[in-house]
């Protein structure tokens, strides 16, 4: 289908291709098995694919979704072939991902008309928050905005030493204060400095505790009334990071953090190093959450904004 045209430039194409390796050769694998000796798609087949999706953490909910719309599809037609199946998971899999808005970009933009543009980062620790606020920073500065972060997350001096080094190599200031500060004040002192310097992008990382529920809410909401001081409407996202690499318990980090804080959109990272970047697919449509960035790789460069067709036309290539 033209639908399936090439957006992504040779080169990023290739870093996304890289990335999703391990899921790709693991899903086309399973959906080869799944069809083997079966010329056309009928109840058996369709029963091997919902394995196939499951396995590949799709997630229960979003493989009913799939399976019911291939099922409409195969009593329309009559008769379908299943060499024909390869491209119509890859049509019913983007247009699902249509439904949430997620994946439309193609490139680090921000709305012209909010400046700065306040970007408020939430996740548990150890899914790569820190890692990915560098890289967004690196991005957004590569096409000529100014950025500043904030290093809210004061719950832990690692995570403020971590990102002074992503500062210090990206190239730009870091508003901190010492472990252990309220993380509304450093938000506060952030946005100060960010309206002072004409930022046109703010990045505050924020702490990565869940074991407490209520506390972590009433934290988060607190970070943005005190922000809501310098930038009337800030954040203008909320964005999750989750671990694809965890699969399932990426889908329960979603839960927990929808729950505790309004998440707006959704950054996917380590996707290089499994072969569950299903993920990605069942995560968007499940909690209607863009997907707004995607990790797939370690260097600098590899995080990618998430366009739906690059990623289903990479995961099924």
């Amino acid at each position: 289908m033209s639908f399936f045209k090439r957006i992504f430039s040779s080169e990023k194409k290739e870093i996304l291709d890289k990335g999703l390796e391990q899921t790709k050769t693991s899903f086309i694998s399973k959906l080869t098995k799944a069809v083997a000796g079966k010329s056309k798609v009928d109840d058996e087949v369709l029963d091997n694919l919902e394995e196939v999706l499951v396995s590949s953490d799709v997630g229960v909910n979003t493989t009913l979704k799939i399976i019911e719309r291939i099922e409409a599809r195969v009593s329309n037609d009559k008769y379908m072939g299943t060499d024909e199946l390869n491209q119509i998971l890859r049509e019913e899999i983007a247009g699902l991902l249509s439904e949430t808005k997620s994946g439309e970009e193609t490139e680090f933009t921000i709305p012209a008309n909010k400046k700065p543009y306040v970007i408020m980062v939430v996740g548990v620790n150890g899914v790569g928050k820190t890692t990915t606020i560098g890289k967004l920073a690196n991005q957004f500065k590569k096409v000529g905005y100014k950025v500043v972060l904030g290093a809210a997350d004061t719950f832990r001096a690692a995570a403020i030493d971590q990102l002074q080094i992503w500062a210090d190599r990206v190239g730009v200031p870091l508003v901190k204060q010492q472990m252990g500060s309220d993380p509304a004040s450093v938000a506060f002192d952030t946005l100060q400095s960010a309206v002072t310097q004409n930022a046109d992008v703010v990045i505050i990382d924020t702490a990565g505790r869940l074991h407490n529920k209520a506390n972590l809410m009433a934290e988060l909401s607190k970070v943005k009334r005190v922000m809501q001081k310098v930038v009337a409407d800030a954040p203008h996202d909320v964005l999750l990071v989750l671990d694809g690499s965890t699969g399932q318990n990426a889908f329960e980090q979603a839960k927990q953090f929808t729950a505790a804080t309004e998440v707006s959109c959704l950054a996917v990272t380590k996707l290089d190093g499994t072969a569950k970047g299903g993920v990605v697919i069942g995560i968007s449509d499940q909690f209607q959450i863009p997907v707004k960035y995607i990790g797939v790789g370690e260097g600098i460069e590899d995080l990618q904004v998430f366009n739906k067709f690059e990623f289903v036309d990479s995961f099924f290539k």
